[in-house]
């Protein structure tokens, strides 16, 4: 079979199979199997917003397609493992994110434990099977990567407008009361100020000759009470 100047690269974009193995491989490049991506999807405003993770998942895709299985790619971890990705949850956002820009199409949703979920690109036409699931191919838009609206930011203002911040407490301004509640607290001493016999200056300091000290400490009260 020959090919017609031009419609090698206006095909569908086949890459490496059965019917070119073996076949000398172009001048300047590597030997073996290549992927096709059209210009009109790197050039596209989609493609632009995508994210490096959906980027580098859309090559994941691409590479997977073998002449008749697009709408049987994969996108499962126990698949994506042996590729270097590590992170189920970098996947599934790379994954959102190439649905929404219609990059990709899911024709089987995948079912835990073991049943996994199948995809098609959408820059080549989907190939028929009988395992989608019902309605696919009525579904199935080619090309809606350059049909799809970018996805607006949310709204940054809230839905009942803008208000001016309050400064006060939403239950107004209240004065501090001076004392608790539940009023002022007497306080309570267990024992009294002052020694229970009188002041602790009238008595005698206690020493340590209890013979001596005794008498210099009583003989001026002693003295005091006869010149009375």
């Amino acid at each position: 079979m020959s090919w017609l100047p031009g419609q090698l690269s206006a095909s569908r974009g086949i890459v490496a199979n059965g019917r070119n193995a073996g076949r000398k491989p172009a001048s300047g490049r590597d030997a073996g199997g290549f992927v096709a991506l059209p210009w009109s999807v790197l050039d596209s405003p989609a493609y632009a917003r995508l994210s490096h993770p959906a980027r580098s998942l859309l090559l994941e895709f691409a590479r997977q397609f073998v002449r008749d299985n697009n709408g049987r790619l994969l996108c499962s971890m126990r698949h994506l493992r042996r590729r270097g990705w590590t992170s189920a949850d970098v996947v599934t956002r790379a994954k959102r994110e190439l649905l929404n820009a219609g990059f990709i199409f899911e024709t089987v949703m995948g079912l835990r434990p073991n049943k996994a979920s199948w995809y098609a690109v959408t820059w080549l036409t989907l190939d028929r099977h009988a395992d989608y699931d019902a309605g696919v191919v009525a579904a199935f838009e080619r090309s809606a990567y350059l049909k799809k609206p970018p996805v607006k930011n949310a709204v940054l203002i809230p839905s009942r407008g803008l208000e001016a911040p309050s400064i006060a407490p939403s239950h107004g301004l209240e004065k501090a009361s001076p004392s608790p509640s539940h009023g002022a607290i007497q306080a309570t001493f267990g024992s009294s100020s002052s020694p229970s016999p009188g002041n602790h200056l009238e008595k005698p300091s206690v020493v340590r000759d209890s013979g001596e000290a005794a008498r210099e400490t009583i003989e001026p009260h002693r003295a005091a009470l006869q010149t009375e």
